[in-house]
């Protein structure tokens, strides 16, 4: 487990004392912003009627490209397949920070009723399905392309660099590595290598608010894959062979007893889900095999690794009182989000200053997973998130990130471009 962290309150009592600020840049920001914001609301439209799944972001990076391309940044396409990195060089020496945007949508039917709405369909796992940003890619990227624009305009005055990370497939597609994982693998962090990395992400809060924590943030995601190997028979002769699905439905059952009787939950929390059940073809025949699909979320390593283990040992062992076998796969996916603790304690100050007083809230800890963590593992990184439920909807009952009724209100644009282009200029011009 890593060490404890800072509180809320301790990294807020530094924003009256902060030497970040003495000569920030912040005001010419706020105007930046201002005059940039009806072109990020048109990117991020666009953007939403015309979403991509992971790996195909051919037009969005395409629209991406030419803007960073406009504003006189260098430009690196086909980075991580489809990614792309823009390179801002301040006129100034300094550091170098990187900030990440996601572009990839979802196979989700869209049914939120926006003049933008989309109605793009393609093919997914062999299906024929909707394409959604229902999670939100449309506004990181088109915040991100803000952030760019902004930063640009300040070139004369900037200190170091800024490398811009538009990357595909956060969400993930089948059998394909991660968007981070190719990107990294392409040397997105390299030439010029960046100190420091920011990302963010829309979430079902408040608009207007910021969401943060020191330390651990969003789970570990590790992939799990159970197939139960019994003895085929007749549905009405059962002893004439070994019953997978009896085994596997006594496996699954199990499985619930490691996060919630073998673990120590003060640690932090475990999930262990399965979501699929696959086995048999016909109502009377007992089948040979059953594959349990399911997803295994932790914060911490040494717990990722011990549930791993008793996932092993309780399918296995399960199988084999019964006459069966077991073969348990638990294929590491991407690790927990990580907020480097100060880096983290550094950086307070300016989203409590972009987001006022009575925005900055403590996050709690996410169950999903974010491939974000794979460049925190190369550099120090921050993530937070940004509220985007309307004033006049509950957050607690709005629909959440990957549900076709998603939907992000667009007053939460500025405070992410604000936040976004403070957090590189104050890195940059800090000790």
């Amino acid at each position: 487990m890593r060490a404890r962290v800072p509180v809320l309150a301790a990294l807020l009592s530094a924003v009256s004392v902060s030497p970040l600020f003495g000569q920030s840049l912040a005001p010419e920001i706020d105007r930046g912003v201002a005059a940039v914001l009806p072109q990020v609301v048109a990117w991020r439209r666009d953007i939403h009627q015309h979403p991509e799944l992971g790996f195909r972001e051919t037009r969005t990076a395409a629209l991406v490209a030419g803007e960073l391309t406009r504003l006189g940044l260098e430009v690196r396409t086909g980075v991580g397949r489809t990614g792309v990195v823009g390179i801002l060089r301040g006129a100034r020496p300094g550091p170098v920070v990187a900030l990440r945007a996601d572009m990839d949508a979802l196979p989700v039917t869209e049914q939120v009723d926006l003049p933008f709405k989309s109605t793009v369909r393609t093919e997914f796992n062999g299906q024929d399905v909707g394409v959604m940003h229902a999670c939100g890619h449309d506004t990181h990227t088109a915040m991100l392309l803000g952030v760019a624009a902004v930063l640009a305009g300040l070139k004369d005055r900037l200190p170091g660099t800024v490398v811009f990370l538009f990357q595909p497939n956060e969400e993930g597609m089948p059998g394909e590595p991660s968007g981070a994982q190719a990107m990294i693998a392409d040397g997105a962090l390299a030439n010029p290598a960046p100190q420091a990395v920011f990302g963010l992400h829309v979430t079902p809060a408040r608009v207007g608010t910021i969401l943060y924590r020191a330390g651990a943030v969003m789970s570990a995601s590790d992939v799990l894959r159970i197939v139960v190997h019994g003895r085929q028979t007749h549905g009405a002769i059962p002893w004439g062979g070994v019953d997978p699905i009896v085994i596997a439905s006594q496996i699954v059952l199990a499985l619930q007893t490691i996060p919630s009787r073998q673990l120590d939950v003060t640690l932090g929390p475990a999930i262990l889900t399965v979501g699929m059940i696959q086995g048999g073809n016909r109502y009377n025949i007992i089948p040979d095999s059953v594959v349990l699909l399911g997803t295994v979320r932790t914060f911490d390593e040494g717990m990722r690794a011990d549930i791993k283990e008793r996932i092993r040992r309780t399918a296995e062992g399960i199988a084999q009182s019964a006459g069966a076998t077991a073969t348990v796969e638990v294929e590491g996916g991407a690790p927990g989000v990580y907020n480097d603790p100060a880096l983290t304690e550094r950086m307070a100050p300016t989203l409590a200053r972009v987001a006022g007083p009575g925005n900055l809230l403590p996050a709690a800890l996410w169950t999903p997973s974010e491939d974000f963590a794979l460049y925190q593992q190369k550099v120090p990184g921050m993530f937070f998130f940004i509220g985007v439920t309307p004033a006049d909807r509950d957050p607690m009952t709005a629909p959440r990130n990957h549900s076709p009724l998603f939907y992000a209100d667009e007053g939460a644009l500025p405070i992410g471009i604000r936040a976004m282009a403070n957090l590189a200029v104050d890195y940059l011009s800090g000790p």
